[in-house]
């Protein structure tokens, strides 16, 4: 028999009753600690550290028959491995969203499947976003992390504790996450409207998808986003 010692933060996603925190597995001796821990519904994106008798081991180590396993969940804020640059998954829309009003660079597409969301993170060194534990689980994406909160605002909430990106609010497209830049009234005037084109003055256009932007009627429900996360 194996035990498993979930730190707290790890419980949430558990069934009932295994939420009081201690697991035992049969043993298996070809099976791998970070198959265990995974095998119980935990993606290894989540730990921070496992250890035997207070001493590290590795994901791949095998424990001994009757080992006791402390699962350490993943410390906060937690260094990003890489350049602050996310996808997410198909069910992280409005997220997205919010992010890129922040100025994230967050990639998002609503009909990518999983394998093309693991080949982008990777190709693009991209850290992916998912709720979907069967695919941190399966798919062994580089960079991934699950988020946790059922609302847009609790799952901002959590990432933005969690990694402590940097923000740069109203710089980013909300459609495509291009990057915007500021563009003179009189280059954009063919695509106002013109109660747009008498109050307001200043625009930025995304340099990639070419929308135009402005703080219009809208702002007040974003610089409240702004004001929550960025400020």
């Amino acid at each position: 028999m194996v035990r498993l010692l979930l730190a707290p933060e790890l419980r949430f996603s558990l069934p009932a009753r295994r939420r009081a925190g201690t697991i035992e597995l049969p043993d298996d001796p070809a099976a791998s600690l970070g198959h265990l821990v995974q095998s119980v519904g935990v993606p290894l994106t989540e730990v921070g550290r496992l250890a035997i008798g207070g001493r590290p081991v590795a994901p791949a180590d095998r424990p001994p028959p009757g080992a006791e396993v402390e699962v350490a969940a993943v410390r906060r804020p937690q260094p990003l491995d890489g350049p602050p640059r996310l996808l997410l998954d198909v069910h992280l829309g409005t997220l997205a969203r919010r992010l890129r009003v922040l100025g994230v660079d967050a990639g998002y597409r609503n009909d990518a499947t999983d394998d093309e969301l693991v080949e982008r993170a990777d190709a693009e060194d991209r850290l992916l976003l998912s709720q979907d534990r069967g695919l941190l689980m399966r798919r062994a994406p580089r960079r991934a992390a699950y988020v946790r909160g059922s609302r847009p605002d609790d799952q901002l909430s959590d990432l933005l504790d969690r990694f402590r990106l940097p923000l740069l609010p109203y710089s980013r497209c909300t459609a495509c996450g291009g990057p915007l830049r500021p563009v003179p009234k009189a280059d954009v005037l063919d695509r106002l409207e013109p109660g747009t084109r008498r109050t307001q003055h200043e625009f930025a256009r995304c340099e990639r998808c070419g929308r135009v932007y402005w703080h219009g009627a809208h702002a007040a429900r974003l610089d409240a986003l702004v004001r929550r996360h960025a400020g």
